[in-house]
């Protein structure tokens, strides 16, 4: 498959349908006739469009999520596809109804392995939630079952694969995404040979859900952060680096956390093996490998299905050293910031250059800002990002004494009070007694807050044990950011006094 530029999750179209059958044929080969007619499509996007998804892969189709909404009430007992379905016309569908019901999911072939079926089943758990529905429910094929039929019923099938003596590719998936068996329906897809018509009725909660109240509600827009406190310690090689990288990736995203934040310099150990060279090559050496890390990473963050914000690397352009980051979306975008105040040790020990690019990033969780360590002891830096509408500001750092951390991380603890807005920060702990200036580590990794009545007094919403590996996970609420700006006790981005200072690019 050639490299992916980007992935898309949207709304299905009756326009689709010619692409939509063809995918269907290709993942139930098993079942040649199985696919919808466009007809049902069009009902479907007619009755109920949220609930019809499809994920394509540079433009291409890749597979779709078909649901319904119905009353968990009528459901509940024994029932077969085709009565869920109303014969296929769907008239089971209720927007009363309390039960996000999942009709079809597939992937195309040559598209798994990508985790694609993973976003589908997130963009239904975030629907469900949004809904304040119950939870979500869907019959679930055993296709593995016609191997074992002749020994064992299908009940001893599902306890053989959830102990995972058994492999059965769909509903290990399902499990795997947090779904649990309830019940086993006899009888309930037509023509299924290969699960001999039992499906097991699958389910998962909405631990969200509200049962619904004629009051007034707010929905909240809630965005998970992934903190990594780095540990320092040598490595083989660039892939043993990375594989330590995406062990993290792989934790957080477990928890399905939107945003995953490596500290600067997070690939230092690499200079080990140039230690016999001077400080200044030795980085430039390790600048080698920056262009094969945002490429790992652009492929983690699509994989995983989260946005990674790499840290810092040193990096080279027109034989000028930076130091640079990038944010590399889960929809396979890549984008660039640099650290704009280098430290005098920087300067003089490895020759970095300041850079000169100041900006925000629209992301699928809104706007956020990212600044380099040193960069967020300037307060203008983050004022500015502030009034560009940012709502979540990431700090990726590297200190090596208590004193240096205490700099960022009271400054980093203001910028979220003056500004109104997150900041997360994650740093590396450990040393590195073989790479010249790059000894020893001091970090704690934290998420701090606006102090107000909706924030914790404190302003710190999560903390990690100082100088321990370790990861940091955290939500945070954007709403309540809109609330501080209208109804908070002080307003720090509306009472400042334009009329008498301002502050603002040189280039703007």
């Amino acid at each position: 498959m050639k490299e992916i530029d980007n992935i898309q999750l949207e709304f299905l179209k009756i326009d689709d349908y010619c692409d939509l059958k063809e995918a269907m044929v290709e993942s139930y080969s098993g079942m040649p006739q199985a696919f919808w007619k466009e007809k049902h499509i069009q009902k479907l996007v007619q009755i109920f469009p949220e609930g019809q998804v499809a994920i394509k892969v540079n433009q291409e189709f890749a597979g779709c999520a078909l649901s319904i909404i119905v009353d968990d009430a009528e459901f509940e007992s024994m029932h077969t596809y085709k009565e869920i379905t109303g014969d296929y016309t769907f008239s089971t569908h209720t927007s009363d109804g309390d039960i996000l019901y999942g009709i079809d999911i597939f992937i195309r072939p040559k598209f798994r392995g990508l985790r694609l079926g993973r976003r589908l089943y997130d963009y239904r758990k975030e629907l469900c939630e949004r809904l304040n529905l119950k939870g979500i429910v869907f019959g679930g094929r055993i296709p593995g079952y016609h191997k074992y039929s002749a020994d064992m019923s299908p009940k001893e099938y599902i306890i053989q694969v959830r102990k995972r003596e058994i492999h059965d590719p769909v509903l290990d998936f399902q499990m795997s995404n947090d779904f649990h068996p309830t019940r086993i329906l006899q009888g309930y897809l037509e023509g299924d040979k290969e699960s001999k018509e039992y499906a097991v009725l699958l389910e998962w909660n909405n631990v969200y859900y509200e049962i619904p109240s004629k009051k007034a509600r707010v929905k909240k827009t809630v965005v998970r952060l992934g903190l990594i406190q780095w540990q320092m310690r040598l490595y083989k090689n660039f892939d043993e680096v990375m594989q330590q990288a995406e062990y993290f990736v792989d934790a957080v995203s477990g928890y399905r956390a939107d945003f995953a934040l490596f500290p600067e310099f997070f690939n230092a150990p690499l200079m080990a093996e140039n230690n016999h060279l001077s400080e200044p090559e030795a980085i430039r050496e390790l600048a080698k490998h920056t262009s094969n890390t945002v490429a790992r990473f652009s492929e983690l963050a699509i994989s995983y299905n989260i946005n990674i914000i790499t840290g810092s690397m040193p990096e080279v352009i027109d034989n000028q050293l930076y130091n640079a980051g990038y944010l590399c979306k889960r929809d396979g975008g890549i984008e660039r910031f640099e650290k704009l105040h280098v430290t005098p040790d920087e300067v003089k020990v490895w020759g970095l250059q300041g850079g000169k690019e100041l900006r925000t990033f629209d992301t699928d969780c809104g706007k956020i800002g990212i600044l380099i360590c040193y960069d967020i002891e300037f307060p203008e830096v983050s004022r500015i990002l502030a009034d560009k509408g940012m709502d979540i500001l990431f700090v990726p750092f590297l200190t090596d004494t208590q004193n240096g951390y205490s700099r960022v991380r009271h400054c980093a603890q203001a910028r979220a009070i003056e500004n109104e807005c997150y900041v997360a920060i994650a740093g590396s702990v450990g040393n590195l007694p073989k790479v010249h200036n790059m000894d020893i580590q001091y970090a704690q990794s934290m998420v701090f807050t606006p102090c107000d009545f909706s924030f914790p007094t404190n302003g710190i919403k999560a903390e990690a044990t100082p100088n321990t590996e370790m990861i940091l996970i955290a939500d945070v609420d954007i709403d309540l950011l809109r609330e501080l700006n209208q109804f908070g006790s002080v307003r720090n981005l509306k009472d400042r006094r334009s009329d008498i200072y301002k502050v603002h690019k040189s280039s703007d």
